[in-house]
């Protein structure tokens, strides 16, 4: 039994100098110490032996097995500082080397646009005002003066949740909003996402930005709206930007006026992009209507106000001569960086 404890000695040295791995340590523990392993095989051996023999190789067998244990573990931290040592060496950073600097976004064009057309107004003392997109029937069409079945509500089929829940078409159900709760004067434009059944193509989408304006007060009158419209193109699009107001029709305003732009291509001599016009349509408004001023409970024989809404994609794609809505929308980062 003495000669098998020092062999199974001088076979672990010999397996241990030829480890690479840590799994190999824990095979050797495992074949030499474990339940199963060699040296405690010869342990179960040990009651065979006659009284004068088991102290002398119980004590071998300590011998060898503290032998065992510190060699196993000498070589795994060998091994565990062998291969902290290749880490940091195939991990090493020369901070000598120019650093990688950081990609950084900018502001998206439908942003940028809207984020000027905010400033213009605030500098002319407007709020800025926003409300659900998710609007009841009442807000989106009654309160603007169509009632159900009017004919107008044909040209804004949109998303219905229910009979009386949809998506808004317009932004003008803020405006709602703000004369039922605020008391003239009221200055404010309301901003964002609405949404209108329409097949999507180069000028058209299901959903789109709208910039909805509103201003009600004692004595406004169409020269107030000119003015104002004409001063924020002539901020988008420079000085000697013209606009044309041309007579038009919606419920919710009386009169009422689409506003045209002097074609930015041709300076208004008449091209393809105008149609030979001179001039292109960008936006619809109007003084608004005395039944939407009665209705929100403002008195029409003490108060007036104009009303305007604009497309934002319509503005931006005019702002950077912009061909097809759709390249707004794909996220193309080499579109984006343009602008």
């Amino acid at each position: 039994m003495k000669d098998a404890l020092e062999k199974i000695q001088r076979l672990v040295d010999e397996k241990i100098s030829e480890v690479r791995q840590q799994k190999e340590i824990e095979d050797i523990r495992i074949k030499f110490l474990g339940k199963k392993g060699e040296l405690t095989a010869i342990l179960k051996q040990m009651g065979k032996l006659s009284a004068e023999e088991r102290p002398v190789i119980g004590q071998l067998a300590n011998k060898v097995r503290s032998h065992i244990e510190e060699a196993i573990a000498s070589k795994a931290e060998e091994i565990k500082n062998a291969e902290k040592e290749r880490k940091l060496k195939e991990e090493t950073i020369d901070v000598t080397l120019p650093g990688k600097a950081p990609k950084v976004g900018k502001a998206h064009p439908l942003n940028f646009v809207l984020r000027e057309v905010e400033e213009v107004f605030l500098g002319m003392g407007f709020d800025i005002v926003e409300g659900p997109e998710v609007e009841t029937d009442h807000y989106c069409f009654e309160a603007l003066n169509m009632p159900p079945h009017h004919p107008a509500r044909d040209t804004q089929d949109t998303f219905y949740i229910n009979d009386n829940v949809l998506l808004r078409t317009q932004t003008s159900s803020v405006q709602i909003r703000i004369m039922e709760n605020r008391k003239p004067p009221i200055r404010i434009i309301s901003p964002g996402r609405v949404y209108r059944s329409d097949a999507v193509d180069a000028t058209h989408s299901p959903l789109f930005h709208q910039i909805e304006g509103l201003v009600i007060d004692k004595g406004v009158t169409m020269a107030d709206l000119k003015g104002t419209l004409e001063l924020l193109m002539q901020r988008l699009y420079g000085k000697d930007c013209k606009i044309r107001l041309r007579p038009h029709h919606f419920p919710y305003t009386e009169p009422s006026a689409e506003v045209d732009i002097m074609c930015f291509n041709c300076g208004g001599k008449g091209c393809p992009m105008c149609k030979n016009e001179g001039y292109i349509e960008l936006l619809g408004s109007g003084m608004v209507h005395p039944k939407v001023l009665e209705g929100c409970g403002i008195d029409p024989e003490v108060y007036s106000g104009f009303a305007f809404g604009m497309g934002l994609e319509r503005i931006t794609m005019g702002r950077y001569n912009i061909n097809d809505m759709r390249l707004l929308y794909e996220n193309d980062v080499r579109f984006l960086e343009q602008f």
